[in-house]
């Protein structure tokens, strides 16, 4: 028998805390559950874990195959999975990612199979600001219009890595012609279908975003920019304040999510960021 979890939802319909979940130490049926919580909730948490990067690896493999990382720079030596985020330098040199994932996104949209989900665990945190934001596209597509559904439904988008690294705000780069053929540009839909359970998403993206296909832009681009504004309203976002030690996962083919800036003149943080292989949207 599949053992109760104790939940409490990070906001009303979405998300999941699970406690008194020692994610080194639990067994296989606790673990299968905390899986099947994450599928049926869009977003988890587990506070106060301790994990070292063979039992980030162990945990991160029971939704699937790990995913690599378009950039590898960054990379965890000896773990190619493994991604740091950090605003620290040794030597002179960033040791992580600084301010990536700000702006509203879902993760490798840009690939023809986007991440299945996202795993933070947080190392080191600022005592302000940091946080990451998730906002629930199940919960947004279903306070739609029956018409507005149906129109949206005929709707693809135009993802591009390339339009994302020469227009965002930070960390933009002029691609090499390798980066530039090993990601090139995908055609997903706009109103996706959650392979576990079949539940509608509204998965409208920002960055990657070039065009709505047969839409001229600016019209393309500015209906992009309503949607993600409805998808983003305090009723479908959830806030996470982090706190060291936290694991937080979520579901890339219903959420929306961005980093938010700090002080990174007076904090430091550190974080492991881990993907798993996903699907082609449908």
């Amino acid at each position: 028998m599949a053992p109760q979890l104790k939940l409490r939802e990070l906001k009303p319909g979405f998300g999941a805390e699970i406690l008194d979940v020692d994610l080194k130490t639990a067994d296989d049926e606790t673990l299968d559950a905390v899986v099947d919580t994450f599928n049926k909730r869009g977003a988890i948490l587990l506070r106060g874990q301790e994990m070292e990067p063979d039992d980030l690896m162990a945990f991160i493999s029971r939704f699937g195959e790990p995913e690599g990382h378009t950039q590898t720079q960054f990379t965890l030596p000896g773990y190619p999975e493994i991604f740091i985020l950090s605003n620290r330098e040794v030597d002179g040199k960033p040791i992580g990612a600084h301010n990536d994932g700000v702006g509203w996104h879902t993760d490798y949209s840009y690939k023809e199979e986007p991440v299945k989900c996202t795993m933070l665990y947080a190392k080191e945190v600022p005592p302000e600001g940091s946080d990451t934001l998730l906002a629930d596209q199940c919960a947004a597509y279903n306070a739609l219009s029956e018409d507005r559904k149906a129109e949206l439904d005929k709707l693809k988008l135009h993802h591009s890595y390339q339009h994302l690294m020469s227009t965002r705000e930070f960390g933009r780069m002029e691609l090499s012609e390798e980066m530039k053929a090993a990601n090139p540009d995908v055609i997903h839909p706009l109103i996706r279908t959650h392979p576990a359970n079949g539940r509608k998403a509204l998965w409208v993206s920002t960055g990657t975003v070039k065009e709505i296909v047969g839409m001229p832009n600016p019209d393309g681009l500015e209906l992009v920019d309503e949607l993600v504004d409805f998808v983003t309203r305090d009723e479908f976002v959830h806030r996470h304040k982090w706190q060291v030690g936290d694991i937080l996962m979520w579901d890339n083919r219903c959420t929306l999510h961005t980093g938010t800036v700090y002080d990174d003149t007076k904090y430091y943080r550190l974080m492991h960021r881990l993907w798993v292989k996903g699907d082609k949207p449908y």
